[in-house]
């Protein structure tokens, strides 16, 4: 059995980075993008703006791929998307999925995220930040 391909929406606002804290943790991972399974028939694009807007309620235009690895945490590949944020305040917009959600400032991330970011994200991250 192959493990589900997630898109994860990497957000940036005012050099906060939005996460979502999972309702029910994946392994070790508690805090994460607003991320989930790429669909059939979708792009990893796609499935990072459509989860943005399923778990934190905003709307995003898909940027660019970043990367991808198998998450460490989790044994799922994920694919990182960097999102334009369009509208919406960020909520928890599904309770059943998201407790909350946080801007987290990006050089604080790895008080969120266990192991710390993945480093293409990272890196998108610290030039997001310097412009």
């Amino acid at each position: 059995m192959t493990s589900p391909v997630v898109a994860g929406a990497v957000i940036v606002r005012a050099g906060r980075a939005l996460l979502i804290r999972r309702a029910s943790p994946a392994g070790a991972l508690l805090w994460s993008f607003p991320s989930g399974k790429v669909e059939p028939g979708e792009t990893a694009a796609e499935a990072a703006a459509r989860e943005a807007q399923e778990e934190a309620g905003v709307t995003v235009e898909p940027l660019v791929a970043l990367g991808s690895r198998i998450h460490p945490a989790t044994g799922w590949r994920v694919v990182y998307v960097a999102c334009r944020l369009l509208s919406g305040d960020a909520h928890a917009a599904s309770p059943r999925e998201v407790a909350e959600v946080a801007w987290a400032p990006v050089g604080r991330l790895s008080g969120y995220v266990p192991g710390g970011v993945y480093g293409p994200v990272q890196e998108y991250l610290d030039g997001v930040l310097s412009h």
